[in-house]
């Protein structure tokens, strides 16, 4: 007689989780329920762990760097106005920030364009709708950057 496998009970078997993008824009949603929180607010050890897990995701969604690289450039673009000077860079922030918000059509056009790209801009949409001051900004860049050294590292190109 060979011993009956134990049933699984539905209400114990583990529960699908959230999608990859979904859990970082949960996150960053979050950050509207503290009080005055922004993407500055994100902690970093938890970006970090996301883009961990959001890099490899959009690889195996099959984006390619190549096809984020507009947005990647008008980051740094950015990111180069601002080390341009350390004098009042609360009033440049100002300055840039319409261009901060306009990356919001870039992305959704390339995620038009192609549909593994649609993750990274809804993740990055919703982070941008969190940039209200330098801190932000460069949490920001730290988010893009983190995710495409994880993507690059699983072997994106």
């Amino acid at each position: 007689m060979t011993p009956n496998k134990p049933r699984r009970n539905p209400q114990t078997q583990p529960q699908i989780s959230q999608s990859p993008e979904q859990e970082i824009i949960k996150a960053i949603h979050q950050l509207n329920n503290q009080k005055n929180g922004t993407l500055k607010d994100y902690p970093i050890r938890d970006l970090v762990k996301h883009a961990e897990i959001f890099g490899p995701y959009l690889k195996n969604k099959r984006l390619e760097t190549n096809q984020i690289r507009k947005f990647l450039d008008a980051i740094n673009r950015l990111k180069a106005k601002l080390a341009q000077t350390e004098e009042n860079q609360n009033q440049l922030f100002s300055e840039i920030e319409p261009e901060i918000v306009l990356l919001k059509p870039k992305l959704a056009y390339a995620a038009a364009r192609q549909e593994a790209a649609k993750p990274l801009s809804d993740v990055m949409s919703a982070a941008i709708d969190q940039v209200h001051s330098l801190e932000d900004f460069e949490r920001l860049v730290q988010l893009i950057e983190s995710v495409i050294a994880y993507h690059k590292a699983e072997g994106g190109k």
